[in-house]
């Protein structure tokens, strides 16, 4: 069975860090691209980060500067570093998976699969 599996949610006091994990099960990630959604209560799930099978990153402008994406093939898990986190970066971190290996699609529901998703809660 297919799945991708998002651990490192968690409560942090504003400015502090979280490192979120995607691990796959079942498939090899190597050439998958990996899709970073968060979605806030009461909004849709908009990308905050992709990663293409060859390592090329982009970040939503908000998350600029604060988080980082990166894959460990090895272990086949793609993390994400959220450093400097502010209350609005709240939300359910989903990672997505799609074979496309070089284009990071917009949308969610535009990529293969999924995880359950991890909360993430800024507050003080």
């Amino acid at each position: 069975q297919l799945q991708l599996v998002e651990s490192g949610g968690g409560l942090v006091k504003p400015g502090g860090s979280l490192r979120l994990s995607c691990a796959a099960s079942g498939f090899n990630l190597d050439n998958y691209v990996i899709g970073w959604f968060r979605q806030a209560p009461g909004k849709e799930a908009e990308q905050v980060s992709c990663i293409t099978s060859r390592g090329m990153t982009i970040y939503e402008d908000s998350v600029k500067g604060r988080f980082t994406t990166s894959r460990d093939n090895a272990k086949n898990i793609v993390n994400l570093q959220l450093n400097s986190l502010k209350p609005e970066d709240t939300g359910v971190y989903y990672c997505a998976a799609i074979a496309s290996g070089y284009v990071c699609y917009e949308k969610m529901n535009e990529y293969d699969l999924w995880g359950q998703g991890a909360q993430v809660t800024v507050s003080s």
